[in-house]
């Protein structure tokens, strides 16, 4: 793969939030989702990181309210009926382990979402969520620290990056339009890149 191919991919890696709930994902295709996260930098080689899939409906179900969709959209609760991920990958910290993965869980997801993306996949990777109960309704021992859930299906909307001027600063909150589009502001290259 060439520098501008991977470029495209990470720019269309982008996080979905409704999805085709009638389209399902196979246990086979997570599984080898978080193969990846195998072949991921670890810091000190502890890859402490382990994961529950849930494609259950029932499961599924139980999932679903305990987590918190969008920060910016105060008044939504999440997708609708139809729009709901057909599946969630629940990225646990082996306390076993330590009690710190370092960077490796932002690491394994991004490698497990461009993965995603060569798939057709999408998905939304959540940090808010109830992490008591999530961890009840999964069964977790208590040595397994839910950190992320991934949620993830076939994308039933569209997402559009927006390119931010210098004066846009304080205007980096993503944004949903009439249409039903989901936009996403980012920085420009310049703002990234401390001058010296």
């Amino acid at each position: 793969m060439d520098f501008d191919s991977f470029r495209r991919l990470v720019m269309s890696d982008r996080t979905v939030r409704r999805f085709q709930e009638d389209m399902k994902v196979e246990d086979g295709t997570l599984e080898a989702l978080v193969e990846l996260t195998r072949y991921c930098p670890s810091g000190r080689n502890a890859q402490p990181l382990r994961y529950v899939i849930v494609t259950d409906d029932a499961e599924r179900a139980e999932v679903f309210p305990l987590l918190k969709w969008a920060g910016y959209f105060a008044d939504w609760d999440g997708p609708e009926p139809g729009e709901r991920p057909v599946a969630y990958l629940v990225q646990c910290l082996d306390t076993k382990y330590g009690k710190d993965c370092l960077c490796d869980d932002g690491l394994q997801l991004e490698a497990i979402t461009l993965g995603m993306h060569t798939l057709g996949l999408a998905g939304c990777i959540i940090k808010a969520f109830n992490h008591v109960r999530l961890s009840e309704v999964l069964g977790l021992e208590e040595r397994y620290v839910p950190r992320y859930v991934l949620a993830l299906g076939y994308p039933a909307e569209e997402v559009k990056i927006e390119d931010m001027s210098a004066a846009d600063d304080a205007d980096f909150k993503y944004y949903r339009t009439s249409d039903g589009v989901h936009h996403v502001p980012k920085r420009p290259l310049e703002e990234l890149i401390i001058k010296k």
